[in-house]
């Protein structure tokens, strides 16, 4: 049985690092999956699926359902390990629904737990648009503008409250403080996971 950790948070909340931190200590039980990194792969592959999904992330659009839910259950189900941290979803209902009706219907993944690792939009604007100002020439990401933060931020915070509810009343739901120092946040969301395995 897989063991399946959804990590949901705000654009610059520091999710895909937690998570990364966490499984690379934990190698052998623990792997970490970002939705973002799994899309832009695809993208950076040249693959025609790579090209149908970049035209949505330049804008900081969502990329369709049906795209998101294959790569996921193919991840998962494909994982060399049984207990799997995915970060940056759900990020709609709708994502929500149809990932919540897939899952209910795999007899191998358990839906362990959906860790909100909660910033404030002020702390995360400020690290999304410093981390501009840090990256080389030609290293920027094409999300990191405040257009697009603000985009993006829009499309995080607007479902939020329903996605927080629906997993609330299944009891799944796990809140940390994502403003703390790194070691911090780490720390707590390891420990959350540990005591669930």
């Amino acid at each position: 049985m897989k063991k399946l950790f959804l990590i949901i948070g705000a654009p610059g909340s520091g999710k895909t690092t937690d998570a990364s931190i966490i499984a690379q200590k934990h190698a052998d039980k623990i792997v970490h999956y970002s939705t973002g990194d799994m899309l832009r792969e695809e993208v950076a592959s040249g693959s025609d699926l790579g090209k149908e999904i970049d035209s949505y992330i330049s804008k900081g659009a969502l990329v369709p359902l049906n795209i998101i839910v294959d790569t996921i259950v193919s991840a998962i189900n494909n994982a060399p390990v049984d207990v799997i941290l995915i970060d940056g979803y759900p990020r709609s209902e709708e994502q929500m629904t149809a990932f919540d009706e897939i899952v209910s219907n795999e007899k191998n993944i358990d839906l362990t737990s959906v860790i909100e690792v909660r910033v404030s939009e002020e702390v995360a604007r400020e690290r999304i648009l410093g981390r501009r100002a840090e990256a080389a020439p030609g290293e920027e990401r094409s999300d990191d503008n405040e257009e697009v933060f603000v985009s993006r931020m829009k499309i995080y915070t607007d479902p939020l409250p329903a996605i927080q509810k629906f997993y609330e009343a299944k009891g799944l739901l796990k809140v940390i403080d994502g403003e703390r120092t790194l070691e911090e946040v780490v720390a707590d969301m390891e420990s959350f996971i540990l005591s669930k395995i």
